[in-house]
């Protein structure tokens, strides 16, 4: 039953890595105007640092614009600071009750630009997999030689983890497959 835990925990480990890279690219600015562009983004509130969600509504107003209403007005300026620090590249405007942040189309240079560390994120997540595979074959192979398992049970459980690994590779490349066309879409 050890060797079914291995596999179990290898499993685990590749769907959280995939979970994780679905968040990450979930950031990523495509031509369209996303409220998940904005997730990590802490504003300056009463002393203390909150999400953005936090001390205010966000809607997406239409495709390139995001709106974000204050639950308290005195909150504006803390706001726009806060998206003026993030990495957005995003000139917030204020117009006294809430901050537009309106998003300009995408050049195509850019569009390459965006979608080749999308590809780049992609490997780094493809390394973790294989990272996770590279400990779960160890742990078979010490369970092996403690005398756990079987050499055919060990052979058996070495496969079935390069299958996973396999999976696992192919879904994020299906992932960052589906996240290059939404960034080259116009």
């Amino acid at each position: 039953m050890a060797g079914e835990a291995i596999i179990s925990e290898f499993k685990k480990r590749v769907e959280r890595t995939l979970e994780d890279l679905r968040r990450e690219l979930s950031k990523v600015r495509t031509g369209r105007a996303s409220t998940s562009m904005l997730d990590g983004i802490q504003v300056e509130s009463y002393g203390t640092k909150m999400p953005l969600n936090a001390v205010a509504t966000i809607s997406v107003a239409d495709a390139r614009t995001i709106v974000l209403k204050p639950f308290d007005k005195s909150q504006l300026g803390a706001i726009e600071k806060a998206i003026l620090e993030s990495d957005l590249g995003i000139t917030p405007q204020n117009d006294g009750s809430v901050v537009r942040l309106a998003f300009p189309p995408l050049t195509e240079e850019r569009r390459k630009e965006i979608a080749k560390q999308v590809r780049k994120r992609g490997e780094d997540y493809k390394i973790a997999i294989r990272n996770a595979r590279r400990d779960a074959n160890d742990d078979i192979k010490k369970l092996a030689k403690e005398g756990g398992v079987s050499d055919d049970e060990e052979k058996r459980l070495l496969d079935q983890v390069q299958k996973e690994t396999d999976a696992g590779v192919a879904k994020v490349d299906d992932i960052v497959a589906r996240k290059e066309k939404e960034i080259m879409e116009i």
